[in-house]
């Protein structure tokens, strides 16, 4: 008798860039029955079209894990697929389009008052059954019915909640000081060594406020949304992956973490900061230079611009 596997969970890790959301990805990579894919919504221009390294350090196009997923999800990567999910991102993955997501989620709860998969645009639904297909493949491949997705785009996460993939969205979020002063910072790519994009304190407090509102709206529309403050994985990983783990239904088998450390295998993660490509042991320590490194009327700006937002996640205006 043959033994049906079990339904594909996805864990989403949602919020800004430079908030430990690949830290925590790596963590929960760690844990029984999950799989850490990376960024999954660069994977079809940095993986399949740019042939960028796995975090194993293949070449996306040789790594033997992504071969076997390409071939179970559609047959094989190529490049006209990539194109065509890029063109649909373009099209209804946007920030802009997260009210007219919510409102589909909205009449979804409200007509069926239970989770089905809605009516939803052609353009829509062909996008997430890319994903859809994608997680369910990389599930099988892995054997681990849990996939966590560090795409962090909440407009990624309405679409996939919009389209009835079964998602829970750990929200990640860190002081938008710290946040600001990180993406001041100068990172060349592992990849190719080309500099990261660097954000000014201004730009850096917009996209804090829009990301972190768009997944409190998520969570207001009945989507599982837990919150993680980078502050606490850092201060208590154990407690807080034993909590997370909990609230995401996967064992809590935390033996990788010793004393202010954690030791972590080969991943393959499609995309992500460089922090994708360690192995073996690395340090969990809180990265707090922005609190001598930030200039005073920097910190003070993103102060002013977040500061709502800041109170919620409980990060005090002034620093101690």
């Amino acid at each position: 008798m043959s033994v049906r596997p079990q339904p594909t969970r996805v864990v989403f890790l949602g919020g800004l860039g430079r908030s430990g959301t690949t830290l925590l990805e790596r963590l929960l990579g760690e844990l029984p029955g999950c799989v850490a894919l990376g960024e999954v919504v660069h994977l079809w221009a940095r993986g399949v079209l740019a042939d960028e390294a796995c975090g194993c350090g293949e070449p996306f196009g040789a790594c033997p894990f992504w071969l076997k997923v390409g071939d179970r999800a559609f047959g094989g990567w190529s490049a006209e697929r990539a194109e065509r999910v890029l063109e649909l991102r373009r099209r209804v993955d946007r920030t802009r389009r997260i009210p007219g997501l919510a409102r589909l989620l909205a009449e979804e709860r409200a007509g069926a008052g239970v989770w089905r998969s809605p009516t939803v645009t052609e353009e829509l639904g062909e996008y997430a059954v890319a994903y859809r297909r994608l997680y369910e493949a990389a599930a099988e491949v892995a054997d681990s019915p849990v996939v966590v997705d560090s795409s962090k785009h909440a407009s990624l996460a309405f679409c996939l909640a919009a389209a009835g993939v079964d998602v829970h969205v750990v929200h990640v979020v860190r002081d938008p000081r710290a946040v600001a002063y990180s993406w001041r910072r100068r990172v060349a790519r592992p990849e190719d060594g080309v500099p990261m994009t660097v954000w000014s304190p201004a730009r850096t407090s917009l996209h804090w406020l829009t990301q972190n509102l768009g997944l409190e709206l998520l969570a207001r529309e009945g989507v599982p949304v837990t919150r993680i403050r980078y502050e606490d994985l850092l201060g208590s990983p154990a407690r807080t992956l034993r909590r997370l783990a909990a609230g995401l239904g996967v064992r809590p088998s935390l033996g990788f973490l010793g004393d202010g450390e954690a030791e972590l295998s080969v991943a393959h993660t499609a995309s992500g900061n460089p922090m994708r490509f360690a192995v073996g042991r690395i340090g969990l320590t809180r990265d707090d230079g922005w609190r001598t490194g930030a200039p005073p009327r920097q910190r003070s700006l993103v102060t002013a611009l977040t500061w709502p937002l800041m109170l919620k996640y409980d990060y005090p205006w002034r620093l101690s």
